[in-house]
């Protein structure tokens, strides 16, 4: 018997075995990542293309070599990324954008974040015990936006059908892509994780990890997406029915849309929310809308810098640079201890009038001319002094500067406790896209989201977390209310110099994205760097204020410093107050910016890939 038993035990382990090292995937013959690789900046003198991922950037190049715009590229490297980057900028979640129409010098806005829906409110989360918005649920599912950006964009801009443009993305995901190490990092999850997520999520486990949770998914491998490629090939079959029914250009657009939150897309969407006790409806998602909008601008010398308005964190790039006009940076020396803590406390005091006003403008009162006055920022880099901080900085009074007068009072900060928390992260981060066509039109382009919450089964669709950055807080400004955005971090940039376009650019990283984007552009403009240079330059990143996802961990007084930086100066800043954490090299907590520039000068454009990620920049 105790033979029989061992024999037993014995083809077990062996089966096992066989079963867990048998059936990884193949590995893709010679793939090398990009991620950590230094490199030249890419110079191009008709178009250039700066992406997260070197497929995307590909895809879109062979858009405008086959005639396309930079509005077309910019779709047909949106859907690529979407596979190759899914984990991290899933379809079909946000998508802010700004667009560059060099004919007529404009830059206009694009809400790219979706809503709260109808039944979600503050007492609806209270009375179900929750005081913070909770992540791995059906419940952080915002509606979706960027097929609603996708086809928009291409009304309004584009040259080419969706079909054309989710081509390339449709084969990568039935063909393959090799997994690259960013990946692999955002699927890194101990054992017991992975087995979590599969009986908790079975469908995720089953599109991230073919439902093999014994195993780590290994860099090189070939990675598929075929029931996204399903979902966008119906999406697709739906355009080109409208076309032979004799349909425009743009109804057949319309077409793809109503498929999505009309049709059976929708239906997926809802059955889906109604099995796990979620809360959006067939009402919510037919009625949704984004929309155009002014972006916001703000001035740094003779450069003129342009954001998304308050629905994101965008508008704290030009306060921060405004802020900081007029302050002798170059004197202090690149990356020294006081500069660092020269440009950390203007992003801190900027930060706190962030939270304290920044929200969706069609249900918050944000007094923007206010906050973007240089008599304002002139008052507020008064507040600048030798020691730290220490905690998140008082807000400002904008309402002072600003032309209209305030309905109510917001005063939500400094109301946080120092919070550490261990959480489940599956998939994380955001990826960028920037690109500037023959004509000088451009696009930059911030999409994300991530696979934390149960996707929609058999269609390849996550719906992401971004609820999480709504606050069950009445007096917040991103506090939750049924059809409202909530204050995202995705905020793609671009900076006009003399009225004509000068730069595209953006990166990943939540609260990151604003600093990263702050020191690649004083790098550039206050110390002359190359640009791919002024990329690659170490980084320092404050964490003195709440996360702006939930559960808002604080740490005040806190500043991360890349591992070259923290050799350096962490003692000169510590004895400035600060508490110093040290994190890796090139580490892509850190943003991966992605730019263009137009070196007008030369007649060329620049473009530039953060080797933080995998991003890549090719141009012609």
């Amino acid at each position: 018997m105790r033979i029989l038993i061992k024999v037993s035990q014995t083809i077990f382990i062996l089966f096992f075995l066989y079963h867990c090292l048998g059936s990884r995937r193949p590995i893709v013959p010679g793939y090398v990542d990009p991620q950590g690789s230094l490199r030249d900046v890419s110079i191009g003198k008709k178009y250039m293309v700066a992406t997260g991922n070197p497929l995307a950037t590909k895809a879109a190049i062979k858009v405008l070599e086959d005639g396309g715009n930079a509005t077309d590229a910019a779709v047909a490297a949106l859907l690529v990324l979407n596979v190759t980057n899914g984990e991290a900028a899933s379809f079909p979640s946000v998508a802010p954008t700004l667009i560059y129409e060099n004919k007529t010098g404009k830059v206009k806005s694009y809400i790219g974040a979706g809503t709260a829906p109808k039944q979600a409110t503050i007492q609806w989360f209270k009375e179900k015990g929750y005081d913070v918005m909770p992540k791995n649920s059906i419940l952080s599912q915002l509606l979706p936006a960027s097929p609603d950006v996708i086809v928009r964009l291409l009304q309004d801009h584009g040259t080419k059908s969706f079909s054309e443009l989710v081509e390339p993305a449709i084969r990568i995901a039935e063909e393959g892509f090799p997994a690259n190490r960013i990946l692999v990092k955002n699927l890194d999850l101990p054992l017991y994780k992975r087995l979590g997520f599969t009986i908790l999520m079975p469908y995720n486990s089953e599109v991230y990890l073919e439902k093999k949770w014994w195993y780590n998914i290994q860099e090189g491998e070939l990675t598929k997406r075929l029931d996204l490629a399903k979902t966008w090939k119906l999406m697709s079959d739906e355009e080109k029915f409208a076309l032979k029914k004799g349909r425009t250009r743009k109804q057949a657009l319309e077409a793809v849309r109503d498929y999505f939150y009309k049709g059976p897309v929708s239906d997926a969407i809802v059955k889906l929310h109604k099995e796990k006790g979620g809360l959006i409806t067939k009402d919510d998602l037919s009625e949704y809308s984004g929309g155009w909008e002014k972006p916001v601008v703000g001035e740094y010398r003779d450069y003129q810098i342009l954001s998304n308005q308050t629905w994101t964190q965008g508008p704290v790039v030009p306060m921060v640079l405004q802020l900081l006009d007029g302050v002798d940076l170059k004197s202090m020396g690149h990356n020294s201890p006081e500069y660092i803590h020269t440009v950390s406390q203007a992003i801190e005091l900027v930060i706190a009038d962030r939270e304290t006003y920044f929200g969706d403008p069609k249900f918050v009162d944000v007094p923007m001319d206010g906050l973007l006055s240089k008599k304002y920022a002139e008052l507020r880099r008064k507040l600048l002094q030798k020691e730290a901080f220490g905690k998140t900085p008082p807000n400002g009074n904008p309402w002072a500067f600003s032309s209209k007068k305030p309905k109510s009072k917001n005063d939500s900060i400094n109301k946080h406790e120092d919070q550490s928390v261990s959480e489940i992260k599956y998939g994380k981060d955001t990826t960028y896209l920037s690109i500037v066509d023959a004509d000088g039109n451009a696009v930059s382009l911030t999409p994300s989201d991530f696979p934390q919450s149960p996707m929609v089964p058999g269609t390849g669709l996550t719906l992401g977390i971004r609820m999480t950055q709504f606050r069950l807080d009445a007096n917040h400004p991103s506090s939750l209310i049924p059809g409202k955005r909530p204050r995202i971090t995705p905020n793609p940039g671009m900076v006009l110099k003399n009225g004509k376009l000068w730069m595209s650019f953006g990166t990943p990283g939540g609260d990151v994205q604003s600093q990263a984007m702050i020191q690649f552009f004083l790098n550039v403009i206050v110390f002359g760097m190359d640009p791919q240079k002024a990329v690659e330059a170490p980084r320092f990143r404050s964490v003195n204020w709440p996360d702006s996802f939930s559960p808002h961990t604080y740490r005040p007084g806190g500043i991360e410093l890349e591992e070259s930086l923290y050799k350096v100066v962490s003692d000169s800043l510590k004895s400035k107050g600060y508490k110093v954490y040290q994190k890796g090299h090139l580490d892509n907590d850190f943003g991966a910016i992605c730019a263009v520039i137009n070196d007008a000068k030369n007649n060329r454009l620049l473009g530039v890939a953060d080797p933080r990620e995998v991003s890549f920049a090719e141009g012609k």
